[in-house]
């Protein structure tokens, strides 16, 4: 690993330890060059996945992208780091386990919609006004009508 201080190629690892739910391993290294101390995170990463954006492009999977709009969707809300982590690690492995190497954001988005549901209601409609593009106050409308009636079929379905 190279230092990101003086961009030395030897550094050394001086602890590690499991981290995130055992999906991840924190490495502290030192570089014997200049002295400094960093963190470094390693994930599995079964395969290689492109994101078909909606004007057809393709990128990379980028798993910090999905953390930084649940965060940014959740933000000032009472949900713990460690439950987004959570959440967000069950979003990969859905995906991974899906066995595509290519994947609409689309179906993404929709996965992030259901974590958010679960995580928390305002969280989930912040993060449904920008997914679903909501223009006007009647979208909010409509959406908040959904909402009601699917918290009433699992009222009715619980029962």
């Amino acid at each position: 690993m190279r230092c990101p201080f003086c961009s030395s190629d030897d550094t050394q690892v001086k602890d590690s330890r499991p981290a995130e739910d055992n999906s991840s391993i924190r490495r502290r290294r030192i570089c014997p060059q200049c002295g400094a101390r960093f963190t470094t995170f390693e994930r599995v990463q079964l395969r290689d996945m492109l994101v078909i954006k909606n004007d057809e492009r393709r990128q990379s999977f980028d798993r910090d992208k999905i953390m930084n709009s649940m965060l940014i969707a959740l933000r000032k809300r009472p949900v713990e780091s460690e439950q987004i982590d959570k959440a967000v690690n069950s979003i990969v492995r859905q995906l991974e386990s899906m066995g595509e190497p290519e994947i609409p954001s689309s179906q993404i988005g929709e996965l992030v919609m259901h974590a958010l549901a679960r995580l928390d209601q305002v969280g989930y409609i912040r993060y449904a006004s920008v997914y679903r593009d909501f223009c006007k106050p009647q979208d909010f409308n409509e959406f908040l009508e959904e909402l009601k009636q699917l918290q009433s079929q699992k009222t009715i379905a619980a029962e």
